[in-house]
């Protein structure tokens, strides 16, 4: 049983990574409470899975040209330092720590999201996101 819902955690968060929601949003708490890990064992599985969803995810939007090679690089090289701070404070962290931490990451992203609620996109090309 409990293998089936460690698959199933998986193919949840990966549906919604695949779909730019960021599947550590699902993936994350449904490794914790469904199949109960421990807090920093679901979000190592979560990084370990968001690297190969990523590069899919670059994989397809370079081939849309949506990826604006002249930029990218200062992101990657900031988005490497936060990420190699944080993963250093997150094992030093007490998981109940990080919970709320994360808990916390979520409603504030939740509240993002509905302020840009109805907000129209457009990609590089001017048109609306999707196509």
């Amino acid at each position: 049983m409990r293998v089936f819902l460690l698959v199933l955690a998986g193919f949840l968060g990966g549906i919604f990574g695949g779909m730019g929601m960021g599947g550590g949003t699902l993936l994350i708490p449904l490794l914790l409470y469904m199949c109960g890990l421990p807090q920093h064992t679901a979000q190592s599985v979560n990084m370990a899975a968001f690297i190969p969803m990523a590069l899919v995810a670059l994989g397809i939007h370079s081939k849309k040209g949506l990826v604006d090679y002249k930029r990218v690089w200062p992101i990657v090289i900031a988005a490497s330092l936060a990420g190699a701070g944080g993963a250093f404070l997150a094992v030093r962290a007490r998981p109940e720590l990080l919970t709320k931490l994360f808990g916390g990451f979520i409603a504030l992203l939740g509240v993002y999201q509905l302020a840009g609620a109805g907000k129209g996109r457009t990609n590089r090309k001017g048109r609306a996101d999707g196509g």
